[in-house]
């Protein structure tokens, strides 16, 4: 059983608020804060979607482009001098290729390899 949701590529969390008796959302994989909640699962849902279209309007009314969470696959064309270097860079690691350019990627970023949860910041009010 999956408790999340997922409307125009954005995905929610669902949490059950036994105090409010309400179900407590909250749009993961986003640096923005996007919350609501509902107190049945057809209100939740029809928040969740009303929450998304609403951040979508007012990023196009800021002219500031809604940010989009990350799917977690790249896909590069690079040089085959520069692919080679990284094959041997990764095997001297005694990591894959795919870890070695993660953490050559979170490095560059400035981030934690890994780092599978947004910050909380909000760029927008």
């Amino acid at each position: 059983m999956s408790n999340t949701l997922s409307y125009r590529g954005y995905t929610t969390s669902m949490t059950f608020d036994p105090d409010d008796k309400i179900i407590v959302g909250r749009v993961l994989d986003i640096d923005d804060i996007l919350s609501f909640h509902g107190e049945s699962v057809g209100e939740f849902e029809s928040n969740f979607h009303m929450v998304v279209d609403d951040y979508i309007a007012a990023c196009a009314q800021l002219d500031s482009p809604p940010e989009k969470p990350a799917s977690g696959k790249i896909m590069l064309r690079v040089a085959p001098t520069v692919h080679a270097a990284a094959l041997k860079a990764a095997a001297r690691s005694g990591i894959s290729l795919n870890k070695w350019a993660e953490q050559a990627l979170s490095a560059a970023a400035h981030l934690p390899a890994g780092r599978s949860t947004s910050s909380g910041k909000s760029r927008h009010a």
